[in-house]
């Protein structure tokens, strides 16, 4: 297997694990109003979570580490720029760690002392529920889909891709930033069909992304030229 196909198939495996990894790290229970009770009674589950998050956001470092040398046959500065807008989002993962670790450690509390009526635990709970939110909904996706967005340029331009497949993760991408941003400024609510709406082109594109750089791999002839061009 040369470099070009091993790097292509190592990239679709990440790529793929990050998407599983994401699924997994959900905990639905935070979306109900005793959440508080209810993450205490799966502690398990929670600490799946956390694990899955982490080995995420490690994923997302190593798809970063295998794309880089790739951009930078292409451009240096956009190769940085991509590396660092990536290693950004992932550290802002690894952030929302804490907050549902904090989260988990909160409700063991609430529990223990028999449910009391005090808002301390409500308001403590909710700003740490809102904060995991944001870190993961909007400190993450900024960084780590401009990220993209210079990833799918850069593939554009160099056809290392076909330039169709290319062009959906433009597309995707970009309306990924605008729901962010609409969610940012409070146009627009996490977990309603607007919000999926925009987010799935983007999701769909990573994922066929993987599965035609595990078949296909990157075009060879684009390929090499960039690593001439590079040397």
């Amino acid at each position: 297997m040369d470099s070009s196909k091993k790097t292509a198939v190592q990239s679709g495996i990440l790529l793929i694990c990050g998407i599983v990894f994401g699924i997994l790290s959900s905990v639905p229970a935070l979306e109900y109003p005793d959440y508080l009770v209810k993450l205490s009674s799966i502690r398990t589950q929670v600490s799946a979570a956390i694990f899955f998050q982490a080995a995420m956001a490690t994923v997302y470092v190593g798809i970063a580490v295998l794309f880089y040398p790739v951009i930078k046959n292409y451009n240096k500065q956009l190769a940085l720029a991509y590396f660092g807008f990536r290693i950004i989002g992932a550290a802002f993962l690894f952030a929302g760690i804490a907050s549902l670790s904090l989260l988990s450690i909160l409700s063991g509390d609430f529990v223990s002392a028999g449910h009391p009526d005090s808002t301390y635990f409500q308001t403590l709970g909710e700003l740490l529920r809102k904060g995991r939110d944001l870190l993961n909904h909007i400190g993450m996706i900024l960084p780590w889909a401009t990220g993209g967005l210079i990833l799918s340029l850069c593939m554009f331009k160099t056809r290392l891709v076909p330039r169709w497949l290319s062009l959906w993760g433009m597309v995707g991408i970009t309306l990924t930033l605008a729901s962010t941003l609409l969610l940012m400024l409070g146009f627009i609510k996490m977990a309603t069909p607007l919000y999926f709406a925009m987010n799935l082109p983007a999701a769909f594109f990573e994922l066929f992304l993987a599965a035609y750089l595990i078949v296909k791999g990157f075009n060879p002839l684009a390929f090499k030229t960039e690593e001439k061009a590079g040397l």
